[in-house]
């Protein structure tokens, strides 16, 4: 596989970025359609990984994200290069609007078209989510862990961090102990 050239990247996080409404979660199927399904710079495999720990440490998760791929693909500069590209045209947007928006506060039209934006980045956000559970529940235990999870966020109000260091600990005791039936039955 040929290395990615900076600029090539840095367009296609700034352009990620600069059409994505919604936020990080909102980036997550068009970062993957980019690199996995277009380029083929990740696999399917190798983007959920970067995805599942990028939740799981503190930050914007399009920013860790692109700071994950970035890295994989060109090191630390490709890492930075990302990172600044996809929070670029948020940054320049959100400058050039702030006074436009308070100047707009109250106008019908404004607030339509928001909760016109509102609807698609949750479809956006669910069918992300759809994606990587079809990839991410593979047999009957990560089923369990997924219904456990909900269930803890619904119904026991748990934070998600609190889940996700659960579900990770969980994972290597489970790990663990599959380990130590595989090597008692080599013996």
């Amino acid at each position: 596989m040929e290395k990615i050239k900076l600029i090539k990247l840095f367009s296609t996080f700034m352009r990620i970025g600069g059409f994505t409404f919604g936020g990080g979660y909102a980036m997550i199927p068009l970062i993957e359609k980019e690199l996995v399904e277009q380029k083929g710079l990740l696999t399917e495999e190798e983007f959920i990984d970067i995805i599942a720990v990028v939740q799981g440490i503190p930050g914007v998760i399009a920013v860790n994200s692109s700071l994950f791929i970035g890295y994989k693909l060109r090191g630390v500069l490709g890492a930075l290069t990302s990172a600044l590209a996809i929070s670029l045209p948020s940054i320049l947007i959100i400058l050039s609007i702030a006074q436009l928006l308070l100047n707009l506060q109250g106008n019908q039209w404004v607030e339509a078209l928001f909760k016109g934006v509102r609807s698609a980045v949750v479809v956006l956000i669910f069918w992300a989510g759809y994606k990587m559970s079809k990839k991410a529940i593979i047999n009957y235990s990560s089923f369990l862990y997924t219904l456990g999870m909900i269930l803890g966020i619904l119904f026991f109000k748990l934070h998600p961090i609190l889940l996700i260091g659960l579900a990770g600990i969980i994972g290597m005791i489970t790990s663990i102990y599959k380990t130590k039936e595989y090597n008692d039955d080599i013996d």
